[in-house]
């Protein structure tokens, strides 16, 4: 059986990117190696997402890749995180600065909050 193994994120700099995945969304840094010429291999996945699809954060090469970055996604949502405990996950994604766009709010599917 097949899966996605990693979906590459363009960013601006590798440690402001693993500020937010890691310490503010709170994903598991999976892997940070120093490729030797000026780019890394990081790879950060939500925890206990053991064998779930990981994001690739690759640092932007030029002013086009630069210019993608925070709109890779056309103005729509990019990612869909699933939580066992929304509220917690919410209030601690809050405390870590997250900036949500609207108030969460409970859809027939579950909870939800952009």
């Amino acid at each position: 059986m097949s899966h996605i193994a990693l979906v590459t994120l363009v960013v601006r700099d590798y440690d402001e990117a693993l500020a937010f995945y890691r310490d503010a969304l709170g994903f598991e840094l999976v892997e940070d190696t120093d490729r030797g010429d000026g780019t890394r291999w990081v790879v950060v996945r939500p925890r206990g997402a053991a064998d779930g699809t990981g994001l690739l954060l690759a640092r932007a090469k030029d002013e086009a890749q630069a210019g993608a970055v925070g709109s890779q996604t056309g103005g729509r949502v990019g990612f869909f995180l699933h939580t066992e405990d929304f509220a917690a996950d919410h209030a601690r994604m809050r405390a870590a600065g997250v900036r949500f766009l609207e108030e969460p709010r409970h859809e027939t599917y579950g909870s939800v909050a952009v």
